[in-house]
């Protein structure tokens, strides 16, 4: 593989991690949102809490699979800089 071709490849992966970041906080904030709302308006509706519980275990995946993420993406951005050093 050469230099170039290792460069752009990199970068490409960076971007599909910045995205991937973005769409997982996306997720945690929505489902946090989410629990909020069930809790303060739909407390005593078991259907609710079911639900409520399902998206706590969903906010805590999605947290894990962030971290994930940007460790991943931690790891291809210093490539990209020893790639750029002189």
């Amino acid at each position: 593989m050469t230099i170039m071709k290792k460069l752009e490849s990199l970068q490409s992966a960076l971007d599909a991690r910045n995205n991937e970041f973005v769409e997982y906080q996306i997720n945690i904030d929505n489902y946090t949102r989410a629990i909020d709302k069930i809790n303060a308006e739909h407390q005593n509706n078991p259907a609710m809490i079911e639900f409520r519980d399902r998206l706590a275990d969903m906010l805590e995946s999605n947290k894990i699979e962030q971290l994930k993420s940007m460790i991943i993406r931690d790891v291809i951005a210093d490539q990209l800089n020893e790639m750029e050093a002189p």
